[in-house]
C-alpha cells in the first residue's frame, strides 16, 4: 500500500484491513511504503506497526511517486500472492476478497471502478485514457487506474515497472503471457485528504507512455524452441 500524506486515512483502513484478514484466514503481510509523508503519516504507521506482528512500513527518503511505491512493495513483498490497495480509503479492502476469489483462473486479477464515485472531471479525464491506450495497445481493459489488483508473484519475474509504468502493469503482464481479468468492485468518494493527483498532468503523462508500451509489444520475443532428441515427457 503507497502513502503519501495520508495521516487521516491510515487508522480506519487498517481497521477494515484487519477485518478482512480475519475472514480470510490466511497467512498474510501488510505492507505500508511510506513515499515522503510529510504530515503524521510515518508516526501513525509505526502506532500500526508496533500493535500487530503483520504489518511492515518501509520508508522512501523523499517522495518517489507512485511508480516507485508500488516497486519497493513488489520488491520487499514475500508471499506468493500480492494485493495492491490504494491508501487514500476509496477502495473498500473488502473488495479483496473479490478479486482473490478470481485469481485461480487468472495470474492477475485487476478492479473495474464501474460506478466510480469521483468528480466528474476525473472520470472524463479517466475515461478518455483507458480509451486511448486501448486502442493504441490492442487492450480491452475497462480501468487501467484502479488501484485494487491480485496477482501472482511470478509476474515480477517478468515485468519491470519504470516511472508511470503502473498503469500499464496489467497489459505489460499479458504481453508476457499472463492470464489477466477483470472484477467489478465498489468504488467510494474521498471521506479524508485531499488527492495528490493532478487530473492533467496524470492524462497527459498517461497517453504519452502508451508510446513505449506499442514499441515494447511491437518488439516482444515470441519464438518457442523444442530440443531435439528430448522425449516431451522427460522435458
Amino acid at each position: 500500500m503507497p502513502i503519501h500524506d495520508e495521516e487521516e486515512n491510515l487508522r480506519p483502513l487498517w481497521h477494515e484491513i484487519r477485518e478482512v484478514l480475519g475472514r480470510l484466514g490466511l497467512p498474510a503481510e501488510v505492507l505500508y511504503v511510506n513515499d515522503g509523508s510529510t504530515d503524521g503519516s510515518g508516526a501513525v504507521l509505526d502506532e500500526i506497526r508496533a500493535a500487530d506482528d503483520r504489518v511492515r512500513v518501509l520508508d522512501h527518503d523523499r517522495n518517489h511517486g507512485l511508480t516507485a511505491a508500488l516497486d519497493t512493495g513488489f520488491r520487499h513483498a514475500r508471499a506468493p500472492v500480492i494485493a495492491m490497495l490504494d491508501g487514500d480509503g476509496q477502495n473498500p479492502p473488502a473488495e479483496l476478497e473479490k478479486l482473490l476469489a478470481a485469481l485461480p483462473d487468472a495470474d492477475m486479477v485487476i478492479g473495474w471502478r464501474r460506478d466510480r464515485d469521483d468528480p466528474w472531471i476525473k472520470r472524463v479525464s479517466s475515461k478518455i485514457a483507458n480509451g486511448y491506450r486501448n486502442w493504441r495497445t490492442h487492450e480491452q481493459i475497462h480501468d487501467t487506474g484502479c488501484g485494487l489488483k491480485v496477482f501472482r508473484r511470478e509476474i515480477l519475474e517478468r515485468v519491470k515497472l519504470f516511472d508511470g509504468m503502473h498503469r500499464f502493469f496489467a497489459t505489460l503482464a499479458r504481453m508476457e503471457g499472463f492470464r489477466v481479468t477483470e472484477v467489478v468492485v465498489a468504488h467510494r468518494p474521498r471521506a479524508r485528504g485531499r488527492s495528490h493527483y493532478g487530473v492533467w498532468n496524470r492524462l497527459w503523462k498517461g497517453l504519452s507512455d502508451v508510446k513505449v508500451v506499442r514499441w515494447k509489444w511491437r518488439n516482444r520475443l515470441t519464438a518457442k524452441a523444442v530440443e531435439r532428441g528430448v522425449d516431451g515427457d522427460d522435458a
